[in-house]
């Protein structure tokens, strides 16, 4: 299948403690699902996690072509981490119509953070 999209994105893990503690709750409930809070806050430093999953977001939304834009919200990507395999991407809402508009049909998301980063990359296939 073709490639239809790519999109990388790095984060410091401190920026994302920094705003979390700065905007506490507010944010979580802004930037992440349900779903990926509670795995985040599994960990014993959710932080890192919490980085990687926003850096999967601003990766898909890099490879949807749109960034944070024309309708496009944090909670539209989701990282699901199905228990001992590779982490999945969920699309919803105007997110989901733009990766069905690029014929999209498959997504791939790889997640990593160490020495205080986190990297996300995404590859949209169809």
């Amino acid at each position: 299948m073709p490639v239809k999209g790519i999109g990388v994105d790095v984060v410091k893990v401190e920026r994302i403690k920094e705003s979390l503690e700065r905007f506490g709750a507010r944010m979580e409930q802004r930037l992440f699902t349900e779903h990926e809070l509670e795995y985040c806050r599994r960990h014993r430093d959710p932080l890192p996690h919490f980085a990687a999953r926003f850096a999967a977001k601003e990766a898909a939304f890099k490879a949807i072509g749109t960034g944070l834009s024309g309708g496009v919200g944090w909670k539209q990507a989701e990282v699901i981490q199905p228990g001992g395999r590779q982490p999945e991407l969920r699309f919803s809402g105007i997110a989901l119509e733009r990766f069905r508009a690029l014929g999209c049909t498959a997504s791939h998301v790889s997640l990593s953070h160490d020495a205080g980063l986190a990297v996300a990359c995404v590859v949209l296939e169809g």
